[in-house]
């Protein structure tokens, strides 16, 4: 893939995710993920699944604007600070008065950055949960600690993810809720680079797919599907390629389709980066072999501390010995692993170039039978 790619410099001593390569479906702040990850090594693809409505043009948001205008609000449920922040300022735009509207609600902020663009914008916060999570809001509303919720008016700040559990619960209750989507997610106008990340994902091209919202996750899907490959992705996502999303939110639409994600303890993007730096160097042994240390990575090896990257036919070779360490692998199997396919002639001419690339003699011949790493 070329979608933006950055590879890192060889080093004497390898980085954390080096030999790595992790695709970035954010639309928002996906260069700042990229860093992060580019700082530990990573080759970074950047592939996003989603774009963001700008808010100037948005019909529906000025449309729900205007409902939560139209009579007084009781309880208002801010769930995102840049959502609620871009809200605020949008309404502004339009000459809607909507920070004075809301000055008689109780407004009550998801987590910490919803609450610092509620007092940014000149109101005040309510109440906001310890594990900054919809559901914990939902309990402290059905709980009655903000009082009877019957007949009361509740306007809901989305953003991206339609909150269906809490909003289905809210009106349960018999109180009106108003729903406001603040930075609404679609696919792409430009479709090919999340078309493209598809395609390698389900041929095991990447090693780690990190998703910061649920639409990037669904959309991605959505493309994979439309492409026909949505099986061949999630076969992909439940082996080689490692899914890791920001929060339980985010990872809903993978949970749905049968995909299984890692998730930091903390739903921000520098936890983010160092769950994708623990979980993928830990899925790949470190072998002994002979005075040698070899780990097998991605597109590289690491061979006592030094990145050594390998073309695609060489990498499948060490790939299938080091699944099989001390163990002779049979030529045919290695004929096999080759992406390109090939024949016994081919498994020679990668062992060659796989044994010039690392520069020490850590594959052994077995005469008449295959190739082995000695232990």
């Amino acid at each position: 893939m070329t979608d933006h790619v950055h590879a890192p410099e060889a080093a004497t001593d390898a980085l954390p995710l080096a030999g790595y390569t992790v695709a970035v479906t954010a639309a928002r702040r996906k260069e700042e993920l990229g860093a992060l990850l580019d700082r530990r090594g990573a080759r970074v693809v950047y592939a996003p699944a989603i774009r963001i409505v700008p808010l100037a043009d948005d019909a529906e948001l000025v449309a729900a604007t205007r409902e939560v205008l139209a009579q007084p609000v009781d309880l208002v449920v801010a769930t995102t600070g840049v959502g609620f922040r871009g809200w605020l300022e949008a309404a502004a735009t339009w000459d809607l008065p909507l920070v004075e509207h809301l000055r008689s609600a109780r407004v009550l902020a998801r987590g910490p950055k919803a609450r610092g663009a509620i007092r940014g914008g000149g109101l005040v916060d309510a109440w906001s949960p310890e594990s900054e999570s919809s559901a914990e809001v939902l309990s402290h509303l059905l709980s009655g600690a903000e009082g009877p919720l019957e007949g009361r008016r509740i306007a809901v700040q989305l953003h991206g993810d339609p909150l269906a559990d809490l909003v289905a619960g809210l009106r349960a209750s018999g109180a009106e809720v108003v729903t406001v989507p603040v930075y609404r997610w679609v696919l792409p106008e430009d479709v090919a680079p999340v078309r493209r990340l598809v395609s390698t994902i389900a041929a095991g091209g990447v090693d780690a797919v990190t998703f910061t919202s649920a639409p990037a996750a669904a959309g991605l899907l959505t493309v994979a599907d439309e492409l026909g490959l949505l099986e061949d992705v999630v076969t992909a996502m439940n082996g080689r390629v490692l899914a890791v999303a920001v929060g339980p939110v985010t990872a809903g639409p993978l949970d749905a389709a049968g995909i299984p994600s890692r998730q930091p303890e903390r739903a921000r993007l520098g936890p983010l980066a160092r769950e994708v730096e623990a979980r993928l160097p830990e899925r790949d042994p470190l072998l002994q072999i002979g005075p040698h240390t070899l780990q097998v990575r991605g597109y590289a090896a690491v061979l006592d501390g030094r990145l050594v990257e390998l073309a695609p036919g060489p990498m499948a070779v060490l790939r299938e010995l080091a699944r099989r360490p001390g163990h002779v692998v049979p030529r045919a199997d290695l004929v096999a692993a080759l992406p390109s396919g090939g024949d016994g002639h081919a498994v020679e001419m990668a062992v060659t170039r796989l044994r010039a690339a690392l520069g020490t003699p850590v594959v052994e011949d077995e005469v008449q039978r295959g190739y082995r790493l000695e232990l």
